[in-house]
């Protein structure tokens, strides 16, 4: 399965660099490829088994699913359950670490996934992400 990674230095202490990643349902908040997130159901966006409707920049909807949410760790993994995407088995894994010298956050975005051989494209807009 392919994996791909993503890392950034975020100016902010971890702890606060963690309220914003662990909130569930505002992605859209933070993350410009995302025009809109909305929690489904009722309960808390930090509960395993909440489930984010995504509207994409490009007009498509993806539905991701919590199902891990660790506090001490600083990190959160998501499952995408239905997509127009020719993506399969997609799991991402979000973490966030202090930078110990400077105070700043560090946060690392890992994802595991299988695409559909038949679509190429996808498979690379996937790597990019």
């Amino acid at each position: 399965m392919p994996e791909t990674f993503a890392s950034a230095v975020i100016p902010s202490e971890s702890a606060q660099a963690w309220r914003v990643v662990r909130d569930f349902g505002g992605l859209a908040d933070w993350q410009p490829a995302v025009a809109r997130s909305e929690l489904r159901g009722a309960g808390p966006s930090d509960r395993v088994g909440a489930v984010r409707s995504l509207r994409m920049a490009d007009g498509a909807t993806v539905v991701e699913t919590l199902v891990e949410l660790d506090d001490d760790r600083m990190s959160l993994t998501y499952d995408i359950v239905d997509s127009p995407y020719s993506v399969h088995f997609y799991r991402a894994t979000m973490h966030v670490f202090p930078v110990t010298s400077t105070g700043e956050a560090f946060v690392a975005w890992s994802v595991v996934f299988d695409c559909d051989p038949a679509h190429a494209d996808d498979r690379e807009l996937c790597r990019r992400s």
